[in-house]
């Protein structure tokens, strides 16, 4: 199913890696940028993220003796510090993910650059060091993310749905570790609900989605893949739903052979892996495309797909 599984480290079978996106309201802020103030409860949503959502994840990745990986906006890190410094109390891991979660691909390269430094900016005022990962938000990256985050030094990315293990791209002289994830394992299609964001999905049971997450996690185990969740304290992080989670956890500790890390820890040994010449991945050379295709350059209007067609 898997024609190239990389090797794991100590025999196991799969790696793992629970990721938090710590958006709070900054995507509230963006969307509704006049009137983000005056939305009380849509804000006591988000805000729940960091006060309420971050602190119970931690503490079961503290039960379990887990590290792990948290996405962070800029702005967010500015807003919420004591999160930040419960996380990193944690021995866990802090990557970049845009300064007020804005899209790369609705802005020019140089605007996304400016955004893109100003987050790094925040991160090294913060952490003392520069950040190694990047999600981009949304997963809205542009043709030109992946060049600009090689320039700025990224090791690795965690934007894109392009395999079932590490990948590497090629972009702008360099190469960047792709650490890919995919809606399935996403948090956002089974509990978002809200009215300002224009998100209705019907919410499901905290064991039914856990059936989806679980689904995906055994296929990883049993094919040698990798298995990244992206999920948000506000959704994840309520009751119900963080309970399900560490009933989760302790079903792949059970079941064990599984290697447990940061994005981090394994964008470095897929690193160590290339170098050692021990396994190939695939390689991406992006962009993929510089423009709008040419064969529909003249094509009439009704020859273009729309949304839903």
């Amino acid at each position: 199913m898997i024609p190239n599984p990389p090797p794991w480290p100590d025999g196991a079978r799969c790696a793992v890696a629970f990721t938090f996106d710590m958006d709070a309201d900054s995507i509230l802020h963006l969307d509704h940028h006049a009137s983000a103030h005056n939305r009380v409860a849509a804000l006591s949503m988000l805000r729940y993220g960091p006060q309420v959502g971050v602190p119970r994840v931690l503490e079961i990745y503290r039960r379990f003796g887990m590290r792990q990986t948290f996405f962070l906006p800029g702005w967010c890190m500015e807003r919420y510090p004591e999160a930040v410094e419960a996380i990193l109390e944690g021995g866990h891991e802090i990557a970049n993910h845009s300064y007020l979660h804005e899209h790369g691909n609705e802005l020019p390269p140089e605007a996304e650059l400016d955004w893109l430094r100003r987050g790094i900016e925040v991160y090294e005022r913060m952490t003392g060091e520069r950040p190694r990962g990047f999600r981009a938000a949304l997963y809205q990256a542009s043709q030109h993310t992946h060049e600009l985050l090689v320039a700025e030094g990224f090791d690795y990315d965690a934007s894109l749905f392009g395999a079932d293990v590490p990948y590497l791209l090629e972009a702008g002289g360099g190469s960047l570790v792709e650490l890919p994830s995919h809606w399935g394992v996403d948090d956002w299609p089974q509990y978002m609900f809200a009215d300002e964001f224009s998100y209705r999905q019907p919410v499901r049971a905290p064991r039914r989605a856990a059936e989806v997450f679980e689904d995906e996690f055994d296929a990883a185990w049993e094919y040698g893949g990798l298995w990244v969740a992206v999920w948000h304290p506000f959704l994840s992080g309520r009751l119900a739903r963080a309970h399900a989670i560490a009933k989760l956890v302790e079903y792949m500790h059970e079941k064990g052979g599984v290697w447990f890390a940061t994005m981090e820890e394994i964008a470095a040994h897929v690193r160590r892996l290339v170098d050692a010449g021990e396994w190939s991945p695939r390689v991406d050379r992006l962009p993929y495309y510089d423009g709008p295709i040419p064969e529909l350059g003249t094509a009439k209007p009704a020859l273009v797909r729309r949304r839903g067609g």
